[in-house]
C-alpha cells in the first residue's frame, strides 16, 4: 500500500502538497524508469515493430525485467537518499559507502562510469573521481532527486555544491554538472509551483551557458548515455506535451537509453503535473515495494529541506 494518499493533493496543507508532489516526482522517477526499460537500446523503427507506440509496462527488454520493475535509475536513487537521511547531510564518505553496498548487491544493471568510480573508491578511499571529459554521461543525473528534494529552499550554490559531491563520486565533468543542476532546479521549481513556462527558462539558461545543450533543432531520436542527448529527448519531449503520460510515452518511444530518459522525465513532469496525474494503471504494475520505497523516501527527505524546516 503506498504511504501517501495521492488523489487528494488539492486538500492538502502546503507542506502536505510539498510531500505530495515530491512523491509524484519519486513515483514518476520509478515509472519512467520501468517503462524505459523495455525499449531501452532499441531504435524507434524497432519498438514501432515490436509495440506499436509502447505505453504499458510490462518488463522484458534486453535486461529480462518482471513487470513493473525497474533499473539502477531508481535504485540508486534510493541509495544516496538513504545516505542523505542517515547522514542528515549531502555527505561525499555516506554516499560513497551506499553506492558501493549497493554495486555489491549485484544489481540488475550498472553503467560504466559508475561502475569505474566505484570502483576506484573501493581502491583508494577517494570519494570524488578525477576530473574527466568523458565522464559527461547521464549516470549522476539519473539519481540526482535525492538533492532536489533534500535542498528544496537552499540557495543556489548550496545545491550546486550538493550536486557536485554527489554527481562527482561517478562522474566529475563541468557539462555534466551543469545540465544536472538544471534538472535539479527544474524539479524544485516545479515542486513550488513552476509552471513548464518556467521550466523552459531554466533549459534556455542552460542553453545559454552550455550551447551544446540547444534542444530546438532536429527530433533527438535515439539517444545514448551522454548527457547532452540525453536532455535534449527530455526537453524536447517534456515541451512539446502537456500532460505527465503524453510525455513519457513521447520520450521512451524515442528508443536509445529509454529508462534513463524516462526516469529523468519523470522525475520532473511527476514534480510539475502531480502525483495525481500518474496513470493509475501506471502505478498498480510498479513493483510495490519499490514504490513504497519512494514514496517514503519522497516524504523523508523533503521533511529535511530548508522550505519544509522554515530555514
Amino acid at each position: 500500500m503506498l504511504l501517501l494518499d495521492l488523489t487528494a493533493e488539492s486538500t492538502l496543507p502546503p507542506v502536505g502538497r510539498l510531500q505530495a508532489r515530491a512523491a509524484g516526482a519519486y513515483l514518476g522517477l520509478a515509472v519512467g524508469d520501468a517503462l524505459g526499460a523495455t525499449v531501452e537500446f532499441l531504435i524507434p523503427r524497432e519498438i514501432q515493430e515490436q509495440y506499436g507506440v509502447h505505453r504499458e509496462l510490462i518488463g522484458g527488454g534486453w535486461l529480462k525485467l518482471r513487470k513493473g520493475q525497474v533499473t539502477d535509475d531508481t535504485e540508486m536513487s534510493l541509495a544516496l537518499g538513504k545516505a542523505i537521511l542517515g547522514a542528515r547531510a549531502v555527505a561525499a564518505e555516506p554516499i560513497a559507502v551506499a553506492f558501493s553496498s549497493w554495486m555489491k548487491s549485484k544489481p540488475v544493471d550498472i553503467g560504466n562510469t559508475v561502475r569505474r568510480g566505484i570502483a576506484h573508491y573501493r581502491q583508494t578511499g577517494e570519494t570524488q573521481v578525477p576530473e574527466s571529459e568523458n565522464d559527461a554521461g547521464n549516470g549522476a543525473c539519473m539519481r540526482s532527486l535525492p538533492i532536489a528534494l533534500f535542498t528544496l529552499g537552499a540557495d543556489a550554490e548550496a545545491v550546486a555544491t550538493a550536486n557536485r559531491i554527489q554527481s562527482h563520486t561517478t562522474h566529475h565533468n563541468a557539462l555534466g554538472d551543469a545540465g544536472t543542476f538544471t534538472v535539479i532546479r527544474m524539479v524544485q521549481s516545479a515542486l513550488t509551483g513552476g509552471t513548464r513556462s518556467d521550466l523552459k527558462a531554466l533549459a534556455e539558461a542552460l542553453v545559454e551557458h552550455e550551447p551544446k545543450y540547444r534542444y530546438d533543432r532536429r527530433r533527438m531520436e535515439n539517444p545514448g548515455g551522454f548527457l547532452v542527448e540525453t536532455l535534449k529527448a527530455v526537453f524536447q519531449s517534456l515541451f512539446a506535451t502537456d500532460c505527465f503520460e503524453g510525455a513519457l510515452i513521447d520520450v521512451v518511444n524515442r528508443g536509445g537509453d529509454a529508462d534513463t530518459t524516462g526516469a529523468i522525465l519523470g522525475m520532473i513532469a511527476g514534480a510539475l503535473y502531480g502525483p495525481e496525474e500518474i496513470p493509475k494503471r501506471w502505478i498498480a504494475a510498479l513493483d510495490q515495494k519499490m514504490a513504497d520505497a519512494c514514496t517514503a523516501q519522497a516524504g523523508a527527505l523533503i521533511a529535511l529541506s530548508p522550505q519544509c524546516r522554515g530555514e
